[in-house]
This record gives C-alpha cells, structure tokens and sequence, in this order.
C-alpha cells in the first residue's frame, strides 16, 4: 500500500488537478491545447533526448524487450482489429480502434509513473516503449489508414506519406538524435545538459495534468460494448499477453521485465482520439475509451504497482 501511495497516488493526483482546474474553469478550453503542445513539442522531446544521451547502448540492446512489449501491442491489435469487422467495415475504422486497443499512455503517464516506481534506471526502457507506441504502432496504423484512402494504393506512395508523419513527430526524433548523440560517446555541454534538464523536468507534471483537462472536456455518455471492448484489451489483455513473453519466453533484466508490463497495463493514450479527428472519423468511441480506461486504471495500475512492490527487484 505504501508503494502505491508513494507511486501512483501523485500520478493520479496529477490528472484529477487537470481535470478539477477544467471544472473549476481555472483553465480555459485553450489550455488543453496550448498544454499539449507545450509537453509534445518542447519538454517531454527534452527529457527523451537526454534520456537516450544517457544510455549505455553496449548494455541497452535488450531484444526480448522489444519483441515482449511488441507481442503485447500486436496481439491486442489483432484482436481488437478483428473484433471490429461487424460495426466497422471501412479498414480506416478498424486501424482506429486497433490503435485504440493498443496504444499505451507512455510518455505522458507512463515515464513518470515509471521514475516513481523504479527511479532513473527505468528511464532507458520506458523510452523504448515510447518509441514502439509513438513509432512503430502509429506508423502502421497510419499506413493501414493511407492504404485504405486511396483509391490505387501505392506502396512507394504510402511508405513516403508514413515516413513524413513520423519525422514531424517530435516523440520519435527526439530520441532518435538523442540515441546518435550517445553514439558519439561525448558528453552534453554542461550548459546544454542543464537546459535539456530544466525543459524536460516540466514534462512529467504537465502531461498528466493535460489529460485532466483532456478528460474534463471528453463526453461520459454511452460507454457501449465497443468501448468496453477497447478497454477490456488494453487494461488486460495487453499486459497478460506481455507477461507472459516478458518472463517466461524472452530473456531480459527482471526491471526491464516489470516495465514492459507496467507500460502495457497503461490506459488508452490520446493518439488514436488525435488521428480519427484527423482523418475526419467518428471520434467519439475512441474518446470515451480513454476516458473509461483512465478511469479504471486507477485501480487496475494500483493493483499492478502493489503486486511490483510486494516483489522487490533482485
């Protein structure tokens, strides 16, 4: 109980701040935005940059890491994906709530979720997952999403449409040059490392509390089966499916085991709400999921960082 308190109890604390700043009309409708870009565009690139600057990459290739994280994203998908088949017949649609299903909340809630939990050393595999979710999961659900728009799907086309979206992506660059950076073997400046520092400080507090605010302006009605469903994937299959390849089929550090399963026991992240607007589909499933699964995390994601306590890292 002391771990969760000392753990999740601030994160949570965080987004009920946001959300009570919205319904106390402390933060007008703009904030949500202003905010958003504010963690997307500037701190939490900052902290990713300088995380990566900072890993060791002869002790970082942890393979099993990746191919874990990325069994659970897969197979959540997959299900979700096919679940949809009778209510969603476009392949733009079923993309979406695929996405839906499986997209984490890594950076905003999962990285200072994980700082809390397992300190500084978390920080290396916290960001990979970041770089799967943000990268890896969003770039095919946007090439799906491309190949269905158009009316002669053209790989070259598609992959070119892929590759601009995710470069714009400040998430993916960020520690993509951090990665070349500590390539190089040289240490940031002082100054630049103490700037980078200070910027990316603010990403942690921020974030969380703009999914208050995201969630104070989210619709509550309707939560029907195909949001249920949604939920159901990514609060619980996703991180089983992990688990299970984190401990039992992929070798790696039992604290980079924990954070697999932790960062897939997150609830729904913004970007699936964000691509269906910009797509111009029916947004409103995917809203209610993520507030419905934010919700039930509370609970879910306490339950999971008791259970990570009561077993203490070797």
């Amino acid at each position: 109980m002391n771990a969760v308190i000392t753990a999740a109890l601030p994160v949570f604390a965080l987004i009920l701040t946001g959300w009570l700043a919205a319904r106390w009309r402390i933060l007008g409708p703009a904030a949500t935005d202003a905010l958003n870009r504010y963690v997307v565009y500037l701190s939490l690139p900052a902290l990713l940059f300088r995380a990566m600057t900072q890993v060791d990459l002869a002790q970082a290739a942890h393979w099993g890491f990746a191919a874990a994280f990325a069994g659970g994203i897969a197979a959540t998908f997959l299900a979700a994906f096919l679940g949809a088949r009778r209510t969603q017949k476009a392949l733009t649609d079923r993309s979406i709530q695929g996405l839906a299903a499986s997209y984490a909340n890594a950076g905003y809630m999962g990285i200072p979720l994980c700082l809390a939990l397992f300190g500084a050393e978390s920080l290396a595999p916290a960001t990979f997952t970041t770089l799967l979710t943000a990268s890896v999961l969003f770039g095919f659900a946007i090439a799906l999403i491309e190949f269905d728009r158009q009316q002669a799907p053209s790989l070259p086309s598609t992959l070119l449409k892929v590759g601009r979206a995710l470069l714009r992506n400040p998430l993916l660059a960020a520690p993509v040059l951090g990665l070349a950076w500590a390539s190089t073997g040289v240490p940031l400046p002082e100054g630049l490392d103490r700037y980078v520092s200070l910027l990316g400080a603010s990403a942690s507090p921020c974030a969380l509390v703009t999914i208050g605010l995201f969630l104070a302006q989210t619709e509550t009605s309707s939560s029907g089966p195909g949001v249920l469903r949604l939920v159901a994937g990514k609060l619980l299959l996703q991180p089983a499916v992990t688990a299970v390849l984190a401990f039992y089929v992929f070798p790696m550090p039992p604290m980079w085991a924990w954070t697999a399963v932790l960062m897939s026991a997150l609830p729904i992240g913004t970007g699936p709400f964000m691509l269906a607007a910009m797509y111009g589909r029916d947004a409103r499933v995917t809203s209610r999921a993520i507030l419905v699964s934010t919700v039930a995390s509370v609970q879910t994601v306490s339950l999971l960082v008791a259970w990570i306590s009561a077993h203490p890292l070797p």
